[in-house]
This record gives C-alpha cells, sequence and structure tokens, in this order.
C-alpha cells in the first residue's frame, strides 16, 4: 500500500488548534454540550440513549439513524445509506473502492486535502482549478477537456473548502451530464450544504439527481458537532455501497453505539440545530464586512455563497506564511495560510489565509486580531 503525504491541515491544527487562544479558523459550527442536545430530545429519545445496550453497531448504521439520514433527502430510500465513522472514512473508502491503478481520477482546487491525496495515492489524477475571479466557480470545460477515456471519477466540494463558494446551478447540472455522458462517478463532498448566510442557495443533493453520484455529508460541519464522529454516504449504487461497507470491516467496522443515537436526535431536530447555526453565521459575517472595510490596504474581501469559511487575499509586504505565523504566536489568533491548500497536481492561491465565522465569541478575536495589525503598522 503507498505511503500517504502528511496531511497539512491537521499537522497545523495538531500544533495549533487547542493551543491558540483565538480559533479564527474553524471549519465548523458551533458545537453544543451534550446537556443541550439532550434538552431537545423527546422522552423516547432521551430512553433510547439511556437504555441503549453498549455493543458492536450494524456496519452499515442503526436503521433508525439511516431512516432519519435518509429523510434530508429528496428520494433516497434507508437502503441507499451506508454510515461512516465521519466523513474522512467515508473519503478514504469512496476513492479505495472506486479506483485502481489503472483509474484516472479528476479533482478541484484547491481543496480539503484527502480529495486530492487518496486519488493521487492511488492512480493518476488531473487538477482542475476553481477560478478566483469568476466566484471561485468551476470551469465545466476544463472539466471536459481533463477526461481521459479511464476516468472514474470527479470530486467536487460545494459549499467549498475553503472558499465558501457554492456553484451555480446550471454549472452543476452541465457537470452532471458531462459525467453521465462518460459513465464517471461523482464524489460530492456536501458536508457544509444547509449551512451558510441567509439567502444562500445551496445546490440539490447529487445522490438525488445521479445514479453515479455519492453524496457525502456529516454531522460535523453544519450541524456542529464533529465530536460524534458520524458520516455517512447516500448513493443509488448499491453496489458500491455493498463494496465500501465490506472495505468498512478493516476500518472502523461499526460506528458508536452512543454517537448513534445522539445523532439520531440531533436529526430529528435538525431544523432547530441549523437554524441556530445559520443564526450565528448572519451575526458574525457583518463583524468581517466592517472588519475588511477598515483595512482595504492589507486585504481582499469577498463574502463566502455558504458554509462558515472564507478565502480572503493578504496583500502585505511579509507575505500570508509571515503574517499567519507571527499572528498566532505572537497574539493568539489562529488562521490557515494558503500553503496549507497547497496542490502537487498545480498552481494554487499563495495569497490567502482560511477564517471561519460559524463560532460565537468572534469579538474576542477580532480584537486581538486588530491589535495585532495595528502594533505592526506603528
Amino acid at each position: 500500500m503507498a505511503t500517504l503525504p502528511d496531511f497539512r491541515l491537521e499537522t497545523h491544527f495538531a500544533k495549533w488548534e487547542f493551543k491558540a487562544r483565538h480559533h479564527m479558523t474553524a471549519s465548523d459550527a458551533q458545537s453544543m454540550s451534550l446537556r443541550d442536545l439532550m434538552a431537545m430530545a423527546t422522552p423516547e429519545e432521551r430512553a433510547g440513549f439511556d437504555d441503549m445496550w453498549l455493543g458492536y453497531t450494524e456496519t452499515y448504521g442503526a436503521t433508525d439513524l439511516r431512516t432519519a439520514i435518509a429523510g434530508t433527502y429528496a428520494a433516497q430510500p434507508v437502503e441507499n445509506i451506508l454510515c461512516f465513522a465521519g466523513a474522512s472514512e467515508g473519503i478514504f473508502a469512496a476513492n479505495t473502492v472506486l479506483l485502481d491503478r489503472d483509474s484516472h481520477a479528476i479533482v478541484v482546487t484547491p481543496n480539503y486535502q484527502s480529495h486530492e491525496s487518496l486519488p493521487a495515492t492511488i492512480c493518476a489524477a488531473t487538477a482542475v482549478p476553481l477560478d478566483p475571479d469568476d466566484g471561485w466557480s468551476l470551469d465545466i470545460d476544463r472539466v471536459a477537456a481533463a477526461i481521459k477515456p479511464n476516468t472514474k471519477l470527479v470530486t467536487i466540494n460545494f459549499p467549498h473548502n475553503p472558499t465558501g463558494a457554492i456553484l451555480p446551478l446550471d454549472r452543476y447540472h452541465a457537470l452532471i451530464e458531462l459525467c453521465r455522458h462518460h459513465g464517471i462517478y461523482i464524489l460530492h463532498d456536501e458536508i457544509f450544504n444547509g449551512l451558510g448566510p441567509t439567502g444562500a442557495q445551496h445546490l440539490p443533493f447529487v445522490a438525488d439527481l445521479y445514479e453515479r453520484g455519492l453524496s457525502l455529508n456529516v454531522m460535523s460541519k453544519s450541524y456542529g458537532l464533529p465530536g460524534l464522529r458520524i458520516g455517512w454516504i447516500a448513493c443509488q449504487d448499491r453496489d458500491v455501497l455493498s463494496r465500501m461497507e465490506r472495505l468498512k470491516h478493516y476500518l472502523s467496522i461499526c460506528n458508536s453505539g452512543p454517537s448513534e443515537r445522539l445523532a439520531l436526535i440531533a436529526l430529528n431536530h435538525r431544523d432547530q440545530i441549523l437554524a441556530r447555526n445559520c443564526a450565528i453565521v448572519d451575526e458574525n459575517l457583518p463583524k468581517w464586512d466592517a472588519f475588511f472595510t477598515r483595512h482595504p490596504d492589507l486585504f481582499d474581501w469577498k463574502r463566502p455563497d455558504g458554509s462558515c469559511m472564507a478565502f480572503p487575499r493578504y496583500k502585505g509586504a511579509d507575505g500570508v506564511e509571515a503574517f499567519t505565523k507571527s499572528l498566532v504566536e505572537d497574539s493568539g489568533v489562529l488562521f490557515l495560510p494558503s500553503t496549507i491548500y497547497r496542490s502537487d497536481l498545480g498552481d494554487t492561491p499563495t495569497d490567502r489565509f482560511r477564517l471561519g465565522f460559524g463560532r460565537t465569541g468572534l469579538d474576542e478575536g477580532l480584537a486581538a486580531l486588530e491589535a495585532h495589525i495595528m502594533r505592526n503598522r506603528a
């Protein structure tokens, strides 16, 4: 088995995520306590958690949990849902099952690293860069030009990490039709679906639109419950699901029983949780608007379409690497520099950083950031 490269984002977080005083780059919505989640539960849901048996669970995931997950889609029965221990296990399973050394994969850049590293470790891969001058959108003609006779998989992610961009609906349909024509699977990382500012126009789930679409989702991001480690893939191709389920026997085997009960409670109250998390985004975004208005010489700012992340440009003479390094070391403010998102398949931006706005407590971090900038100006 080929050796995977160091996961830059996770390595950076391992050093700083729990050490920095102001985590200003988080991609997940505000988490809640177990007490707060259980306060939403009905008596029946609470009893299901309190009285559960702490044995092995079904590899596919508990039937009632998968039923609740299926209910978040327009047209997916429970048989089309396979649960994983988080989204990363799903990404690993999908790439391992769909690709072999004779395959070819297409990925968008910049992106979450495993969406490039995993296919590129298995087979040949081609990057199609998102265009910052076109709202970080995807050029479908460039995807078409990248297709080869052995192309098996196209991986996309909208709302996009790290830019928060959402692909225009007409381009999304064009991509699906292109892949349908060539018999190519689409792995769509949809873990930020439902999260964003008021008015965000989220895309339909790919599993609802395309017979070879794999919809990846998780409780971590839009729901703000990464501690549960519950993710899933929805797909109409049950043979692919079965092959991923058998691969899961070598990975987590099954999900945590307590996490499944808690995820079921959250999904049964998903509208309340998503409304809460989107309200935090609506509260925080104007604060970033005001900050960037005060510093136009240092930053270029574009409001994202969805999620709780953005990818502004840093224009300082010291460069984004030095800026983010001094920021966390001197002032305890954590951002992700764009080098975290570099690609081995092509050029990616080198002057940007990822910021987050899905959590409470932003005012303290903004004050520390402002003070850092003013000290360095002086």
